[in-house]
């Protein structure tokens, strides 16, 4: 099941950036895992989507907390939600 997160940063750019390296590792090691759908930061760096694939919310819940942002502390709130993909143009996305 897919659950999207909405995320809210601190407004701290210096310490977002020196732990950014570390997420993003993270955060690959999710993809390759099959745990993430799909994640970004919002253009005005005010925070992020991440949508990972769990079985419950509770594991997403975990994935999210296991994250580096959020164990340094910037995740300042986030809101958790099943998602359920009904479309998609796979050539919006990347790899």
């Amino acid at each position: 099941m897919k659950f999207a997160a909405i995320i809210e940063y601190i407004q701290d750019k210096a310490k977002i950036g020196e732990i950014r390296p570390t997420h993003r590792q993270y955060l690959t090691s999710l993809k390759e895992k099959g745990q993430l759908v799909a994640c970004g930061p919002f253009t005005d760096d005010s925070g992020a989507l991440i949508v990972y694939e769990a079985p419950t919310k509770e594991d997403a819940e975990q994935l999210l907390q296991s994250d580096p942002f959020h164990q340094n502390g910037v995740f300042v709130k986030w809101q958790l939600r099943p998602w359920n993909v009904v479309m998609a143009n796979r050539e919006f996305f990347p790899g």
